[in-house]
């Protein structure tokens, strides 16, 4: 595979998409199966169900944010901006 613009929006893209869908899904874990998934996690370590629901209220909003800095802000340069090949082949 060739390091192209294209290929790289494309790359970008798809790590934006499937990425807010493990966001989906984590969501909807906490939606549907909050007790179960809040079990899980407390078998391993004693958290108060407050803390539980802050910690992953936390987590999402950072996971959230790391998804539109990495992966979207990149790919929607990679889409909208124009880029024009150097004049003189790069040489000046």
């Amino acid at each position: 595979m060739n390091l192209t613009k294209e290929n790289i929006r494309k790359f970008l893209g798809w790590c934006t998409v499937i990425n807010l869908g493990l966001l989906l899904y984590w969501i909807l874990a906490l939606v549907f199966a909050r007790d179960w998934v809040f079990w899980v996690h407390t078998s391993a370590v004693e958290i108060s169900k407050e803390s539980f629901d802050e910690i992953n209220y936390a987590m999402m909003g950072y996971y959230k944010l790391a998804v539109i800095l990495l992966n979207l802000t990149p790919y929607l340069v990679l889409r909208f901006v124009k880029f024009t090949p150097p004049k003189n082949g790069g040489k000046e």
